[in-house]
């Protein structure tokens, strides 16, 4: 399948050139990374780059690539690495110049992911992981789904994702625990954020 998504070719000197910080957002569907991430780029000016949104995008553009894609997110498989690689390396060279970091959500999937993305583009500076139990991410996914008209907001999908998540997601936690700040993120927004500043101010 992978050999269906063209590679694309990048010049990625400017942003190792700039030296700005990588902070991988970990959290499980419904974990409210989104909100959290809203407030880190309000306060510290980082750039959020979500490779689901980056990959939603994509398909929506209607290329080749894009529709690949697609045929890969529909059976609720993961996209080929490289491929995710590549988007987030577009995606930061066209803000180096203007952001002070990057906020990459949901970003690494899985733990190759992490070590391929530090070896082709940048080091990753912290990782911050939102703890949240399954119940209440299914609960906060099926509220969404009522008005999201995404096709993965489904209590079937949604526990598929769920289980693909943790598969992976649990030795990239280990893989990174000497930069990964854990926040139970079960509190309000504005709690939870406290502890976010914590875990970025100490960078």
């Amino acid at each position: 399948m992978a050999a269906e998504v063209k590679r694309a070719e990048l010049d990625l000197s400017p942003l190792r050139a700039a030296k700005l910080p990588v902070i991988f957002v970990l959290g499980g569907p419904g974990c409210g990374k989104g909100t959290q991430c809203e407030k880190i780029v309000q306060k510290y000016g980082y750039t959020h780059l979500s490779s689901g949104d980056l990959l939603r995008d994509e398909v929506a553009s209607g290329s080749q690539r894009g529709k690949a894609l697609n045929a890969i997110m529909e059976k609720g498989d993961l996209v080929p690495l490289e491929v995710v690689l590549d988007l987030l390396a577009e995606a930061m060279l066209k803000k180096v110049s203007s952001s002070k970091g990057f906020l990459i959500d949901g970003y690494p999937r899985e733990q190759a992911q992490g070590v391929q993305f530090e070896n082709s583009i940048l080091p990753c500076t912290k990782v911050l992981y939102f703890e949240v139990p399954d119940e209440v991410m299914v609960e906060r996914l099926l509220n969404r789904a009522k008005t999201s008209g995404r096709v993965d907001d489904n209590e079937e999908t949604i526990k598929k994702r769920l289980a693909t998540f943790h598969k992976h997601s649990e030795p990239v936690i280990d893989y990174y625990k000497g930069k990964c700040a854990r926040i139970v993120a079960t509190s309000s927004p504005d709690a939870i954020f406290a502890e976010v500043q914590k875990a970025l101010d100490a960078i």
